[in-house]
This record gives C-alpha cells, sequence and structure tokens, in this order.
C-alpha cells in the first residue's frame, strides 16, 4: 500500500518544475472560474480572470493569466491532454528557464496583439461588443506555440491523430491556423483569432530571440536561422515571391534598429547553432534539411530519361571508343612479317 500511495507522489515529482506549477494553475484557475459561473447570477463577468479588451486595461495581469482559465470542461480536458506533457519535453530540451520564457512570450504578445485588434474594430465599427462582449481565454496561443518548436525540432516525426490519421509534425501548425480562419470567417472570432497570433508570435521567438545554450561557436547564439525554419517554409511555393519580398524588407528594418540579435548561420554557411535537445532531435533536423536539399535537386536540375539517353548516344558516337583507340596504336604490319600461308599449306599436303 504505501508503494501505490507514493507512486502518484513520484510522478507528480518527476515533472519538471515549470511544466507542474502551469499545469497547477490551470487547473486550479478554471475551476476559480466555474465556481464563479455557478455562484453567479445572469450578469456574471470576470474581468479580473479573462481578457476582456475594454476592462483589461486595469486588470494587465490577465494579457498572461487569461490562458490559465478555460471556460467549459472540454477545453479543460483537451489542454490538460495536450499542454502539460509537450511543455514537459520541450522544458526538458530547452531547460526551465527558456521554457518559461517562451510559454509567457507566445501567450502575452498574442493576446496584446488581440486586445489592440479589438480596438481597432471598435473604432473603425462602433460596436461595443468588440470591447465587451469578446472574452479571450484558454490556451491555443500556447498550443499552435507548441506545434511550430516541435516543427523545428522533430519536423519529419510521424504522429497518429485520433488513432487513424498520420500527419507529419511539420503540417500541424498550418492546419490548426487553417482551422483557424475557417471559424474565424463564420464568425467565431474569439478565441480563435489568437492561434494565428500564436503561430505567428512563437515562430519570431524560436527564429530570432531564443537562447540556444549549446552551440558550436562556444558563445551563445539566439533563434534558428536554418533555412528549414525560413517563413516561407510555412507557404505554399507559388507565393513564396512576395512572402520572401516582405520578410526581408521587416528583417531589414528590425536590423537597423537593432532589434533583431545575432544569430547563428546555417549549417551550409559553417556556423550551425545545434537545435537543443540532443542527438534524435539534430538527426532529425539534419534529415530535414536533406531531404529538402534533395528534393529542390530533384525539382530544379534533374534532365529526363530520354534527354538523357539522346545525350549520352550523341556523346558515345563522337567519342571513339577503347577498342578503336587500341586498335590504331597497333602496328601497322609489314610484307616481311606476314606469314606465308599458302606455303604452309603446300607443305601439309
Amino acid at each position: 500500500m504505501a508503494v501505490l500511495s507514493s507512486a502518484p507522489l513520484q510522478f507528480v515529482a518527476s515533472i519538471p518544475a515549470v511544466t507542474r506549477a502551469f499545469t497547477a494553475a490551470t487547473v486550479l484557475l478554471s475551476l476559480v472560474y466555474y465556481w464563479l459561473l455557478w455562484t453567479g447570477d445572469q450578469d456574471f463577468s470576470v474581468p479580473y480572470l479573462v481578457l476582456v479588451p475594454g476592462s483589461s486595461i486595469f486588470y494587465p495581469w490577465t494579457f498572461v493569466t487569461s490562458a490559465f482559465v478555460e471556460t467549459s470542461v472540454l477545453e479543460l480536458i483537451f489542454t490538460l491532454i495536450t499542454i502539460p506533457a509537450s511543455l514537459r519535453y520541450l522544458e526538458r530540451l530547452w531547460g526551465a528557464v527558456e521554457t518559461l520564457k517562451f510559454v509567457v512570450v507566445t501567450i502575452a504578445v498574442s493576446n496584446i496583439i488581440a486586445f489592440g485588434l479589438n480596438w481597432l474594430e471598435f473604432m473603425v465599427l462602433r460596436n461595443p461588443v468588440f470591447l465587451y462582449g469578446q472574452w479571450y481565454h484558454g490556451q491555443m496561443a500556447l498550443q499552435i506555440g507548441v506545434l511550430v518548436a516541435f516543427t523545428q525540432i522533430i519536423p519529419e516525426h510521424q504522429v497518429q491523430l485520433f488513432g487513424m490519421l498520420k500527419a507529419r509534425v511539420k503540417t500541424l501548425p498550418m492546419a490548426y491556423v487553417t482551422l483557424s480562419t475557417v471559424m474565424c470567417i463564420v464568425g467565431f472570432q474569439c478565441p480563435w483569432i489568437v492561434i494565428q497570433f500564436g503561430w505567428l508570435v512563437s515562430w519570431v521567438w524560436l527564429r530570432f530571440y531564443k537562447k540556444n545554450s549549446d552551440t558550436m561557436g562556444g558563445g551563445p547564439a539566439y533563434g534558428d536561422r536554418s533555412e528549414t525554419f525560413a517563413l516561407v517554409s510555412w507557404f505554399p511555393p507559388f507565393i513564396h515571391t512576395p512572402i520572401t519580398a516582405l520578410g526581408n524588407l521587416v528583417y531589414s528594418l528590425a536590423s537597423r534598429f537593432h532589434l533583431i540579435p545575432l544569430g547563428s548561420s546555417d549549417i551550409e554557411a559553417g556556423g550551425y547553432s545545434q537545435v537543443p535537445g540532443g542527438a534524435r532531435a539534430e538527426a532529425e533536423r539534419r534529415r530535414a534539411m536533406a531531404l529538402k536539399a534533395l528534393d529542390q535537386r530533384l525539382a530544379g536540375g534533374t534532365a529526363s530519361p530520354a534527354t538523357r539517353t539522346s545525350t549520352g548516344t550523341a556523346a558515345g558516337s563522337s567519342r571513339p571508343s577503347a577498342a578503336s583507340v587500341g586498335e590504331s596504336n597497333k602496328p601497322v604490319p609489314t610484307p616481311e612479317s606476314v606469314p606465308v600461308v599458302k606455303d604452309a599449306q603446300d607443305e601439309t599436303r
């Protein structure tokens, strides 16, 4: 019995500190919200727990703490299934400090953007629903941020969804963003819009600002500047040109104002910063880069078989064969060196 009673405590103690605290805060504040909802009246409002654009200026902590509140039991169950396990994985790779910074930045900046968007919509449309009728809550921004982080670390890893669908990790973020776009179009801006903000914020943080501790150059470097994690890698090829132009413009302006720290170069440039997480993560990373390079070469530089055959035939006909070269090097026989076959035949008779 003592072993059975200590097993849950040992499991909880094995969970890293940031993951354990984040999970406990999510459960606690969600239960507080349910209790207030159950005991409240029809004018129930909790601007000190969730992000309400018209009131949150007086409760600035809600830009972070609103993520700990899941307003339905189904949302809470889904969050507890996905987020703690993901944060546990990331915390063991990155450490507590980097994981905490990633979580806070992804949630807070996404909520700030949503807050500004709602105020802009109110000033344009003069509809108070954008200030007091939309409550931002939950961890959708962090969910998409975790998917972006997994795309950076293990992009080619295959997962099984709902026991039936198989997909690679790198395809999941944009699928979630697409779902967010559809929900916003049909009228559910809050809270689905924060998925798009969370995707952008988490990518920018991992691309330029996350501190890498195990770099090959000796000192700390920031971000991941490899081509496999570039902005255009998230979009289909037919819009790569405008995305590249826009990205280069924003990057040049940010660099001019020193908003981006120095980062590590790609592996082909000789200054590649290894992705934190050990040999498996690095192997997945190199495999993704090799597959992308191979696809580019096959798409751009490979000729058709018929072209190769005709080219090889033409080239073969224009070059002398080894046998002909060898025969041309043989000495020309003289009349004295030719045996007299006729006399030998007469002697045999």
